[in-house]
């Protein structure tokens, strides 16, 4: 559609309410700056379930007073921030249109643009990384957008909301330590595609160049929406019957009490109250003094906490991040990072354990130059309650050996040990091509030449290129290295460049010369590394 009518109106508010139901407890138990948080999507969708409920009671003649009349419902219906920005971005919408009969591409731009500069004025401490940073992406990237095609525009504000949200992270330091997004900014997403669905008639999808960020929502629980943990209660209340002078001091007045004020109004002659404050009685003799407050709601965090269920919902898990075997090591029941696709930063790492939903988990890296990342990632996971040790390993080699004695059924601590001793007695080898002129203990390696490697050391040499006969040659030299101190099991990881036929040709090598010794290889498509070996 190229208009938006009142009609319209009360599909996308409909809509909204289905879109927040299916998403409430995926935003519910998102992590939120400063705290964790456990009812932001509750909140978004009993604010929105109020608007649609005034909209369905009021007539709607016109797109302005269909967008008012949820407005004035979202405001009456407000919970917690969420809620109370949520109808400040419906405000923003309804004081733009007042008058007209439908909303076009140019008319939502500016729409947008108000409700930015409402949602920011509700707050009384604004924090880039918030629901506020996404709003404002959206009203930008509507403002920029080239077309004045309504479908155009949202579209453009949608997708600008997701790469923000993708962003919050990066903006607030303790999203980021968490691993999640931010719950509020999460809401308006959903909120906006649900629009952009409306308008285009189809499904708008997230640009892949722009991700959410790759968290599972049910990674942590919380138990306030913002706010400083020193503060026990959430006190709000609608007031009526004011003015815009002891509105002002009502903030004042509240902001001496606690944080997270807003007190933001319709335009008209109803005003929306939230405090986090500890002093219940103040809070509400504050507004008696600047008018007549109804409709009065107290919440204590301790009791939203103890009514939350545990975010642990498994005992024990496996976590390996290495590069290739991704499909062996998720047979062997482990939830798999993999370097080869994914960026190795704290966030990402701590997502890939905080996701597993285990209380104990053990991590099984297969690179040493992960170490000082992971170490950051595990200790704001303990941090964060979650039991998490990381087992020495340094190769997937290492990782397999490990996972392979892993049992489930030995209490933790001695499952960890037995993984640590198995990986101790691998030897781990790698046949690699040289990216970079270097001195090794063997000598002067040159760019694309053959480098063994044993326990981290380069053993072996042959100049490049890296045809298919000396890779072969390499790699039975690099076994019987491997193999000069003893050993009983050879397993053999195969990159994305192992020539055709090595396998077999190792194996009948060591018919040979280690009759002895069994072999296993398996497809590992590790792009580093020509093949992995260990031996046992």
């Amino acid at each position: 559609m190229q208009v938006m009518d009142a009609v319209a109106v009360r599909r996308w508010a409909d809509a909204c309410v289905r879109s927040l139901d299916a998403n409430r407890a995926s935003i519910d138990q998102i992590n939120v700056f400063p705290v964790p948080d456990g009812d932001t999507g509750t909140n978004l969708l009993h604010t929105m379930q109020s608007a649609l409920d005034a909209l369905l009671r009021s007539p709607m003649t016109t797109v302005g007073e269909a967008l008012s009349a949820l407005a004035r419902g979202a405001l009456a219906g407000a919970r917690g921030n969420s809620g109370v920005i949520l109808s400040q971005v419906l405000r923003g919408l309804a004081e733009t249109v007042q008058g007209v009969s439908v909303v076009s591409g140019s008319a939502l731009r500016k729409a947008l643009q108000r409700s930015d500069e409402l949602a920011t004025a509700a707050v009384s401490k604004p924090v880039p990384g918030t629901v506020l940073s996404v709003l404002h992406a959206a009203a930008e990237a509507a403002r920029d957008c080239p077309s004045d095609e309504l479908d155009e525009v949202v579209v453009a504000a949608s997708r600008a909301s997701a790469v923000a949200l993708a962003d919050t992270p990066r903006q607030l330091a303790v999203l980021a330590k968490a691993g999640v997004v931010d719950a509020g900014g999460r809401g308006l997403v959903v909120l906006l595609d649900t629009l952009a669905a409306v308008i285009t008639g189809q499904t708008v999808e997230t640009p892949v160049d722009a991700p959410l960020v790759p968290r599972t929502p049910e990674s942590l629980t919380t138990e306030r929406e913002s706010g400083s943990a020193e503060f026990e209660y959430e006190v709000m209340y609608l007031l009526e019957d004011t003015s815009e002078e002891a509105v002002a001091e009502l903030r004042t007045s509240l902001n001496g009490l606690g944080d997270c004020v807003s007190v933001v109004g319709d335009g008209v002659s109803l005003w929306t109250v939230h405090v986090h404050c500890n002093d219940i009685g103040a809070a509400i003799e504050s507004g008696v003094r600047a008018g007549r407050p109804h409709r009065i709601t107290v919440a204590r965090f301790a009791d939203q906490i103890a009514a939350q269920a545990s975010r642990f919902v498994q005992d024990r898990a496996i976590v390996v991040v290495a590069s290739g075997a991704v499909d062996l090591f998720r047979a062997e029941g482990a939830t798999v990072f993999d370097l080869a696709s994914s960026s190795a930063t704290p966030t990402d790492l701590l997502s890939a354990i905080v996701s597993t939903r285990a209380r104990h988990v053990a991590v099984l890296p297969g690179d040493p130059d992960i170490r000082e990342v992971l170490d950051e990632a595990v200790a704001y996971a303990q941090a964060a309650g979650q039991d998490v040790v990381v087992v020495p390993t340094f190769s997937p080699v290492q990782a397999l050996a490990a996972l392979a004695v892993h049992d489930a059924s030995r209490r933790a601590g001695d499952d960890v040990v037995a993984m640590a001793e198995a990986a101790a007695a691998t030897r781990r080898g790698e046949l690699a091509i040289a990216a970079d002129e270097a001195i090794t203990w063997v000598g002067r390696c040159q760019p694309g030449d053959l480098l063994g490697m044993l326990d981290g050391e380069v053993v072996l040499i042959e100049p490049g290129p890296a045809a298919r006969e000396p890779v072969l040659d390499l790699s039975c030299r690099l076994v019987d290295r491997m193999l000069s101190g003893g050993g009983e099991l050879v397993t053999v990881l195969l990159g994305a460049d192992a020539p055709d036929g090595l396998v077999e040709v190792l194996e009948d090598h060591l018919r040979i010369t280690h009759p002895e010794v069994e072999v296993t290889a398996y497809p590992g498509g590790q792009p580093d590394a020509v093949i992995f070996v260990g031996v046992e």
